[in-house]
């Protein structure tokens, strides 16, 4: 919590500030200048911060329980070395999230085991710690869910529902093929979401091979059309960090004591 300043003008223009923030009137601020003295208004200065730590400190509890992420990850002790970042995407703009105020898109590419959900996972906490909605799905579990939806006939109820997000993240895109009406589907969310808000995408799959997993070219090639218009490819290379770790306690288990 900041420190309260101690000039009473400057007291009264923080106190203003923060009614606003919190949605009360400036009724506290006529009072202060009538009737109030430094103390009182010290005192009410620090109470309203408070009261907004607090209610930004749930805001952020809750946008955390509403994303679904599977684990919590966040970029500290991330290894960035297997990732190779667009020229126009820095380091510093995942990391503040920036990308989904500007309504962008990142396509997490690589092989299996190489960090991309973890960065995906990393980003959307990161959004949600500045104020932004996030909400994370797998491909199977997101056409699972529409597929369900649609059958049921609320499926736009539970679009609206998810794309109420600022940041839609879906991993493990192409990991599993789709039928036609779950292809149908996806792209309904990718063409919903263009230019509202960003999509964050994480897959081992080419974008020569969409066409096959979403039994349409043609589709595929408006999905891709749409995610690459306003977005980045961020690479990643290198070997999977669990098949390294596995390979490690297997040569750990190996080692025989001497004595």
């Amino acid at each position: 919590m900041r420190r309260p300043r101690t000039n009473r003008t400057e007291l009264r223009d923080e106190i203003g500030t923060l009614l606003r923030r919190v949605t009360f009137s400036q009724t506290a601020v006529r009072i202060c200048k009538e009737s109030g003295d430094a103390k009182m208004e010290r005192f009410l200065a620090k109470v309203l911060a408070a009261e907004l730590e607090n209610r930004e400190g749930v805001r952020h509890a809750r946008f955390l329980q509403e994303a679904a992420f599977p684990v919590f990850k966040t970029f500290e002790g991330y290894n960035f070395a297997n990732l190779k970042l667009p020229p126009l995407l820095s380091r510093a703009e995942l990391e503040s999230a920036s990308f989904v105020g500007e309504r962008l898109n990142l396509v997490l590419y690589g092989p299996v085991g190489t960090g991309k959900t973890h960065l995906a996972i990393a980003l959307g906490v990161a959004a949600c710690a500045r104020g932004h909605r996030v909400r994370f799905f797998t491909a199977a579990e997101l056409v699972v869910r529409l597929s369900e939806a649609y059958s049921a006939g609320s499926l736009e109820k539970f679009l609206r529902t998810i794309l109420k997000a600022d940041l839609l993240i879906i991993d493990e895109w192409g990991y599993v093929p789709v039928d036609r009406q779950g292809a149908q589907l996806l792209f309904r969310i990718v063409s919903d979401s263009y230019e509202r808000r960003s999509l964050v995408l994480t897959t081992n799959l080419e974008f020569s091979k969409w066409g096959s997993l979403f039994t349409d070219d043609q589709m595929a090639a408006a999905m891709i059309d749409r995610l690459a218009h306003h977005g980045h490819i961020m690479l990643f290379e290198g070997e999977s960090y669990r098949m390294k770790n596995a390979l490690m306690r297997q040569k750990t288990q190996q080692k025989v004591p001497t004595h």
